[in-house]
C-alpha cells in the first residue's frame, strides 16, 4: 500500500466503535468467522488449515512475525465493515474530508518566484465530491499515484484557486510528500 491508501485506511479505522482484537487467538477466531471457515482463513493467510485450528484451540499462542503481520492486516481489512461503510458514505455525501499534508506543492513558475514549488504544510477541508472520488478510487484498487492526483486536484481547486475565485489556469504539482493524514 502507499501513503494515500494507508492514510485512508487509518482515517477509516478512527471511526471504529470497538477496538480490533489484539491477541492472535482472538484475531484468528474473527478471521475464521468472517471467512466462514478454517480452510478459507488458512488460504487467506497462506498457512495450513491445521495451523489455523491449533491457534483456535490455543496450542499455538505466538505466530511468526510475518504471519502476525498478515493476520493483523487481514483482520483490520474486515473489522466492522458496516461502520466503515457508513462513515465513508457520510463523508462522501455530506461531510467531506480533512486532509493534512506536508509536501512539496507548487506549480510551473520562474525559479525564485512565490509560485515556485516549495514544502508547504496544509490542512484543508475537501468537499464531499472529492471525498467520494477518493473513496471510490480506493475501493476500486487505484494506485497511490491516482489517489495523489485526486487529492492534488482537490487542493488545487479549494486551497490554491479558492473555488475558482483566483489563479484560473493554475495546475498544482504534488511531490516530495513528507506525510499525509486524512480525517472525516
Amino acid at each position: 500500500m502507499g501513503i494515500f491508501s494507508d492514510s485512508i485506511e487509518k482515517a477509516t479505522a478512527n471511526t471504529f466503535t470497538r477496538p480490533i482484537p489484539k491477541s492472535p487467538r482472538a484475531q484468528m477466531r474473527f478471521l475464521v468467522k468472517s471467512e466462514k471457515g478454517t480452510k478459507a482463513a488458512a488460504e487467506r493467510l497462506g498457512i495450513s488449515q491445521r495451523t489455523v485450528e491449533r491457534y483456535l484451540t490455543g496450542q499455538i499462542k505466538r505466530p511468526r512475525k510475518d504471519l502476525a503481520t498478515r493476520l493483523a492486516e487481514e483482520v483490520r481489512k474486515r473489522w466492522q465493515p458496516r461502520i466503515r461503510e457508513r462513515a465513508t458514505k457520510k463523508a462522501a455525501a455530506t461531510g467531506g474530508i480533512v486532509i493534512e499534508t506536508r509536501a512539496r506543492l507548487g506549480f510551473t513558475a520562474a525559479p525564485g518566484s512565490t509560485d515556485d514549488a516549495r514544502i508547504r504544510l496544509i490542512t484543508q477541508h475537501l468537499p464531499p465530491a472529492y471525498a467520494a472520488r477518493l473513496f471510490d478510487a480506493h475501493a476500486a484498487g487505484a494506485s497511490d499515484q491516482q489517489l495523489q492526483a485526486i487529492a492534488a486536484e482537490g487542493l488545487q481547486e479549494i486551497y490554491f484557486k479558492d473555488r475558482g475565485r483566483r489563479a484560473a489556469g493554475l495546475q498544482v504539482e504534488f511531490t516530495d510528500i513528507d506525510y499525509v493524514e486524512m480525517d472525516f
